[in-house]
C-alpha cells in the first residue's frame, strides 16, 4: 500500500523499478561517498532490486521508490528500512539515496524522520540504525535530525576505511516522542 507523507509519495519498490534503480544508483554523482561505487549496469540494478523484492515477501517491509506526491510517476529516489548484515552484526538498516535533482531540498530529512516513525510505530522494530562514511556531512546532518546518533565504526565495505554507524533505539525514540 502506497504511504503519502509531507511532500513525498512512497510506495513498495516492483519489479519494473529497475531502470529508474540504475539511473539514481548507477550516477557517480550519487555515489559521491560510496566506496564500492555506482552500479556498474542494468542487470545489477536487476539483481538489487530482486533482492530487494524478497525483503518485502520475507519481512513485511523494506525499500520503498520514492516520488513527489504532485508527480507521482517520476522516482526521484529509493530508500527504506531493510535487515542488513555487516561482518559479525545485523542491523534493522535506515538507507536512502535521491537522484541530484532532489538534493538540498530537505527531502532526505523528510524521508528519514517517516522511515524512523514508520520503523518504531508501525513495524515496531526495537533500533534503527545507518551507516555512514565519516565525509559524507550531509548524510549525518540528515540522521541527526531524524534522531540518529553516533556510536560507533563499523567496516562495512572490504578494503575500505570504516564508515560511522548511527543508531536510536524504540526507547529513546518514545522518549522524544512524549
Amino acid at each position: 500500500m502506497p504511504q503519502q507523507h509531507s511532500r513525498l509519495y512512497l510506495r513498495p519498490v516492483n519489479a519494473l523499478d529497475a531502470d529508474d534503480l540504475f539511473r539514481i544508483y548507477g550516477d557517480p554523482a550519487t555515489n559521491t561517498f560510496n566506496p564500492a561505487g555506482p552500479y556498474p549496469d542494468i542487470d545489477h540494478a536487476r539483481n538489487v532490486l530482486a533482492r530487494w523484492l524478497s525483503h518485502w515477501e520475507t519481512y513485511g517491509f523494506g525499500d520503498w521508490a520514492i516520488s513527489l506526491k504532485d508527480n507521482p510517476e517520476r522516482i526521484i529516489g529509493f530508500g527504506g528500512l531493510s535487515i542488513s548484515s555487516y561482518a559479525d552484526i545485523s542491523i534493522n538498516n535506515l538507507g536512502y539515496r535521491f537522484a541530484t535533482e532532489s538534493w538540498g531540498k530537505g527531502l532526505a530529512t523528510e524521508f528519514a524522520n517517516y522511515a524512523v516513525s514508520y520503523g518504531f510505530g508501525e513495524i515496531k522494530l526495537p533500533e534503527i540504525s545507518a551507516v555512514v562514511r565519516a565525509n559524507h556531512m550531509a548524510s549525518q546532518k540528515v540522521l541527526k535530525n531524524a534522531g540518529l546518533r553516533y556510536i560507533g565504526n563499523i567496516h562495512d565495505v572490504k578494503n575500505a576505511p570504516a564508515s560511522m554507524l548511527f543508531t536510536l533505539t524504540h526507547a529513546e525514540w518514545d522518549k522524544k516522542s512524549e
